[in-house]
């Protein structure tokens, strides 16, 4: 039987805390819940198959044509559905990565060559990288923030990739879903005109917490493939609830005000806690931390009822290694305090 090898496992565990799942732990914004709940008697219609009232809020929102637009149910539906369209012979992934890519890769039959960061530069994507696009690579994935790491690719390294990919005629999948909890990132939606090769994913599901609604997208600017990824959407792949709370979800500006400044305070909270425990924290610009010490804590802390993602089938990582969200300050100084009870030190 396929095991899918993501957090989230709530629902065969007794957990109180999950830190396994990088949601936004304000929950999905008010109005957003205002209107799910207002809009249930709708909910007996088809949605619309071309989404109109969400795209056309999501093209104001990037600056966009509607052509360079298509929505998903998730993500993870848009990265099995650009796999099932190319059918890339070759593929070039990081390790470590979301594990997502290579599944999907993997269902397809693509080979995979994989560029392996490396500890001693704290997991970051490097200029070598640049060597491995070579003309027998028909697809790569890049996570910006990477996930399970958090840091951002180099700007000017991920023109050169976008760059070389463009002349080699590889598609250059980047997946920015955690990018909306870096302020000042630039997307490289931006870019889209120059590089037809270029796919950007995008989702709710983090920024917004709408994990349980499955609502993601993708931007592109070549008219091919997203008349091909079209050709291979099922009718009705955007539920009637789920645009309903992209459309409401993009309105909300003081959500992410709020959400930029729990950020930028708690992430700091809870790495400078995990390191005065004697962790190895890597530096990240996402909603959660990766980091590195005893094994066993995993398990340690589930007897506790507390869940954090366990990182040991990660290409590139192992036992030790482990990923948490960051999350409100009470549930940052509940790990702390529970992580220090099994080492025996007082958290900060």
């Amino acid at each position: 039987m396929f095991s899918y090898t993501h957090g989230g496992e709530i629902y065969d565990k007794k957990v109180s805390l999950d830190f396994s799942v990088n949601t936004n732990p304000f929950g999905m914004p008010e109005g957003v819940r205002k209107i799910l709940i207002d809009s249930v008697d709708l909910y007996d219609r088809y949605p619309d198959d071309y989404y109109r009232e969400l795209k056309t809020a999501l093209a104001k929102e990037h600056s966009l044509d509607d052509d360079e637009l298509i929505c998903a149910n998730g993500a993870s539906d848009m990265i099995y559905r650009l796999c099932e369209v190319i059918r890339p012979g070759k593929a070039l992934l990081c390790a470590p990565t979301f594990i997502e890519y290579e599944q999907a890769l993997k269902a397809v039959g693509c080979e995979i060559a994989y560029y392996n960061l490396k500890e001693e530069n704290d997991f970051a994507l490097q200029e070598d990288y640049l060597i491995h696009l070579t003309p027998d690579i028909h697809m790569v994935f890049l996570c910006n923030p990477s996930n399970p790491i958090g840091n951002l690719v180099d700007k000017k390294l991920l023109i050169k990739v976008a760059e070389k990919c463009q002349e080699l005629g590889i598609v250059l999948v980047v997946d920015e879903c955690f990018l909306d909890f870096v302020k000042e990132a630039e997307s490289l939606i931006c870019h889209r005109k120059r590089y037809p090769g270029l796919f950007i994913l995008k989702a709710f599901t983090k920024f917004y917490a709408l994990a349980g609604l499955r609502l993601g997208y993708g931007v592109c600017s070549g008219k091919e493939l997203m008349e091909e990824l079209l050709r291979h959407t099922p009718s009705w792949n955007v539920s009637l609830p789920a645009q309903l709370a992209g459309v409401e979800a993009l309105k909300d500006m003081a959500y992410r005000e709020k959400t930029y400044k729990w950020i930028e305070s708690e992430r700091e909270y809870l790495s400078l806690g995990l390191s005065a425990l004697g962790f190895k924290v890597y530096p990240s610009q996402g909603n959660f931390l990766l980091f590195h010490g005893k094994e066993g804590l995993y398990e340690e802390l589930l007897k506790r009822g507390i869940l954090i993602r366990e990182c040991k089938n990660y290409r590139q990582l192992g036992p030790g290694y482990y990923r948490a969200a960051v999350k409100a300050r009470e549930d940052n100084e509940q790990l702390l305090k529970v992580i220090g009870e099994i080492l025996g030190k007082d958290a900060i």
